[in-house]
């Protein structure tokens, strides 16, 4: 419930635990999504951010496994600088690198974790502020973009992570089928218990590991045990 107080008031930083995020420079805030998507996702040595942001994602990752080499990808040059900024001012400088460039004319290397706050809106209308369209539509990378993208770069055994809006989660899933994933893991997310799904975390692999289903409330016990090593 802490991230739902720094999200509203718009704060030009957010302060965790262990590190600060500075975000005045980018169009997407620290928000639920992505501190929900730091906190679960699996990790490994090689550590892929797309579409770094804040570097909020890199940074929850390099804390969470400190033997990782985390690199984050931003096409923002703004946001990529302040990310970069971020990491500097962290303990975790040494392991995490932002490059900024288009996912989408190709990274080197091979990573046995990817994780993506991705762009989502897909039909509604965009933003007349250029860089908060990047960052929130599809145009700036389609969920075919992504999931074939991150097919080439993850390792055989490896995990790539997502967090989607509700509404989003069949396309993006009906995209990562055909890039050749299988859904691992499955996390519904809600506002309260009484409430519709608000969004899904995503997990996907290249072989079949069968299914796993979760269910995360905000503010519950189980939520609060999962961000407990972030929210001060």
């Amino acid at each position: 419930m802490y991230i739902f107080a720094a999200f509203i008031m718009a704060n030009n930083f957010f302060r965790f635990k262990q590190f600060t995020v500075f975000q005045d420079q980018c169009a997407m805030k620290v928000g639920t999504d992505g501190t929900l998507l730091g906190a679960w996702s699996r990790g490994g040595k090689h550590i892929l951010d797309i579409g770094a942001g804040t570097g909020l994602l890199a940074l929850m990752m390099a804390q969470r496994f400190p033997d990782a080499q985390v690199l984050g990808v931003e096409i923002d040059a703004q946001a990529a600088s302040q990310a970069q900024e971020n990491i500097v001012a962290s303990p975790f400088s040494n392991r995490i690198a932002i490059t900024c460039r288009d996912f989408r004319q190709g990274i080197d290397g091979e990573f046995d974790a990817i994780v993506s706050n991705p762009p989502f809106f897909d039909i509604s209308l965009e933003s007349p502020d250029a860089q908060r369209t990047a960052a929130r539509h599809t145009s700036s990378l389609s969920y075919r973009e992504l999931m074939t993208g991150a097919f080439s770069l993850l390792s055989a055994e490896g995990h790539f992570s997502v967090v989607i809006p509700s509404e989003c989660k069949s396309k993006l899933e009906a995209e990562a089928y055909l890039a050749g994933f299988f859904t691992s893991r499955v996390c519904a997310v809600k506002t309260s218990i009484r409430k519709p799904v608000k969004r899904y975390l995503l997990e996907f692999s290249k072989v079949a590991l069968g299914l796993q289903r979760e269910e995360i409330v905000i503010g519950s016990e189980s939520y609060n045990e999962l961000v407990n090593e972030f929210y001060l």
